[in-house]
């Protein structure tokens, strides 16, 4: 389970970083992006996918998490 920083890059984009893999990709579909449940499964722009367990509000950025790979 890798540990993400997200961040907002241009655009307001949602930025996803692993600095041990020096991975940087922008995620381009998230689960849930409500008020009251932020997170789930993710897709990244190279299609790779990973899932966050859904947190109950949207974090302040930048922020870093973990993640698992999505099956």
């Amino acid at each position: 389970m890798p540990e993400v920083m997200f961040r907002k890059g241009d655009n307001d984009q949602l930025i996803f970083y692993v600095a041990k893999k020096d991975l940087e990709e922008t995620v381009v579909s998230l689960e849930f992006q409500q008020p009251d449940k932020w997170g789930g499964e993710m897709v990244l722009s190279d299609g790779q996918r990973y899932y966050l367990a859904p947190l109950d509000a949207p974090p302040k950025l930048p922020i870093t998490l973990r993640v698992k790979r999505a099956e």
